[in-house]
């Protein structure tokens, strides 16, 4: 069913459902305005602009969920490194180019804890403004391995 769906359709269904949660739900509007609202500051970058970058070689894209979420699609070229491993892997990361780390949406914390990182140790380092459910609707390409 969910195929035969036009894409904004679902676009539009995601964010629907996401205003919902944001609006009815108290913890998720408090963990939005604690924690996510702070983070902020890790300057978002839009999808398309990411993807233009990411082109023109001038940013490392960085999905940092599980290998297995990694394999069933990815922003392409994007190198994995799960959030728990990313730490110990730093030095598989080039030091002189941008970073801008994904997950699995704007509510995923992944990405957020991975840029923290990441500036603390002096890489240049962004979030993806939303991550790879919107990436899709939003009819951008997806790689697999």
């Amino acid at each position: 069913m969910f195929s035969t769906v036009s894409r904004a359709t679902r676009f539009g269904l995601l964010s629907a459902l996401g205003h919902v949660g944001e609006t009815y739900l108290a913890e998720v509007e408090r963990i939005v305005r604690l924690y996510l609202a702070q983070k902020d500051n890790l300057e978002p970058v839009p999808a398309r602009e990411l993807l233009a970058r990411a082109r023109r070689g001038l940013v490392t894209v960085l999905d940092v969920r599980p290998p297995e979420e990694y394999a069933a699609g990815h922003l392409p070229g994007a190198v994995n490194i799960p959030i728990h491993e990313l730490e110990k892997r730093l030095k598989e990361l080039p030091k002189r180019r941008e970073i801008v780390a994904y997950c699995r949406g704007p509510y995923c914390l992944m990405s957020y804890d991975a840029v923290a990182l990441l500036r603390k140790r002096g890489i240049k380092a962004r979030r993806l403004e939303a991550g790879l459910p919107e990436w899709r609707l939003a009819g951008l390409p997806v790689e697999r391995h």
